[in-house]
Order: structure tokens, then sequence, then C-alpha cells
């Protein structure tokens, strides 16, 4: 299985993802997509799950097999999983 964190840098800095992944922002997915296998089961994550659905159907586009966006991205990571990673959520 492949994690993709599709979120921009400052914000893997604010919340981090603790399991092996890789970092490819929206913005560079079309640049990047030769270093993905769409063979491999493939997770995109990013703060809310907004984008890492964007990207996710784009995948599933360009052939890739088995594709999942993790709903709610790292904000319901952090709510339902791990704690410990910060909530990026603004404070009002």
């Amino acid at each position: 299985m492949t994690l993709i964190d599709v979120r921009e840098e400052w914000e893997t800095q604010l919340a981090p993802v603790p399991s092996p992944h890789l970092h490819i922002p929206m913005g560079q997915i079309v640049d990047r997509l030769a270093e993905l296998d769409p063979r491999n089961a493939t997770v995109v994550i990013c703060r809310s799950g907004g984008r890492s659905l964007e990207v996710a159907r784009f995948l599933t586009a360009q052939g890739f097999g088995s594709v999942f966006n993790l709903a709610g991205g790292i904000l319901a990571w952090s709510r339902d999983i791990d704690p410990a990673i910060p909530s990026t959520d603004p404070v009002i």
C-alpha cells in the first residue's frame, strides 16, 4: 500500500502523518505520477478530505486500480485515531 499526503509542506510540518508515506503536494501530482505504482493500493490524505478526494479520482482516471480517499483527512485521524497529532483547525 502507498499512502500519499497531498498537503502543502507547511501543513505537514504542523501535523505530520505518523506512518511511512510519500509527500506529493496536490499541485505536483501530475508531474510526479511516475513515482507511483498503479498496481499498489493507494490511500490519499489531505487536511480534511477534499483535495485527497480530487487526487484519488484523478489517479483512478489514470488507471490506478485500488485508490482510496482517507475520509476526513488528518483532522479525522487526529480526532479519532491519534490525538497526539495536532489539529490544524484554525482557532476561532
